[in-house]
């Protein structure tokens, strides 16, 4: 299958969620590393990462956070980028 050419920066974000395993990463770790939520939203519009909205729990209390993973598909264009 053909991709859409990713940009430096679409790379570098899908090699991160790449590294980070099946559990993927938060969005706020994302967007501290200086990834925006528009270029997110891109990869998840294109099937190449997921959004998942979770409850985790941190010193006793419940906090809402969004789990970014990255799809097969993710993968297969990040591959292809070589």
């Amino acid at each position: 299958m053909t991709w859409p050419r990713l940009t430096a920066e679409q790379r570098l974000a899908l090699a991160m969620l790449a590294g980070a395993g099946l559990n993927g990463s938060t969005q706020v770790l994302l967007s501290a590393h200086g990834f925006d939520a528009s270029m997110i939203a891109g990869l998840v519009s294109q099937g190449l990462a997921t959004l998942t909205a979770e409850n985790v729990r941190a010193d006793g209390k419940l906090v809402a956070v969004v789990q970014v993973r990255i799809t097969e598909a993710g993968r297969d264009a990040l591959a292809g980028e070589g």
